[in-house]
């Protein structure tokens, strides 16, 4: 690697977190209003797309440990978005639902979000194209992380 390519901006790893940050800064004030942050949102487009789900499922989705998701889910249900019932059977395992108040708000919530994407300029060719990038590179990064 010579010396130029070992500039700030051109780090790739940067340009991926510099992003990310952004991102999460117009998610927060996509989602204030609905008193959501950005990985409530992530949980809430799990249970809208698989219903409902176990706690190690939408960890698994969200690549979040339970010590993580746990506190998340417990503020969430809190804010009347989600229910947490533990199965009759095997109390260890809990069993995340939408609300009647999270299924009200599904096409509202995507709307405020679909509203910031509008303002990027990008088509859906484009859109996808780096999506599908984004996805392989991420794939080859945990296949070297294993």
């Amino acid at each position: 690697m010579d010396k130029k390519s070992r500039r700030l901006e051109e780090q790739l790893c940067f340009s991926l977190q510099s992003a990310s940050k952004q991102f999460n800064r117009m998610y927060a004030k996509v989602l204030k209003p609905f008193h959501l942050t950005y990985p409530q949102y992530l949980v809430l487009l799990v249970l809208w797309e698989y219903s409902d789900q176990r706690i190690s499922d939408i960890g698994d989705k969200l690549e979040l440990d339970s010590g993580t998701l746990t506190p998340m889910l417990k503020r969430m249900e809190k804010n009347g978005y989600i229910h947490r019932n533990r199965l009759p059977d095997d109390e260890r395992i809990v069993i995340i639902s939408l609300s009647e108040k999270a299924i009200q708000l599904e096409n509202e919530i995507y709307e405020q979000v679909e509203g910031c994407f509008a303002q990027l300029d990008f088509n859906e060719k484009e859109y996808f194209s780096l999506l599908n990038q984004i996805n392989i590179l991420s794939k080859q990064i945990a296949d070297i992380n294993r």
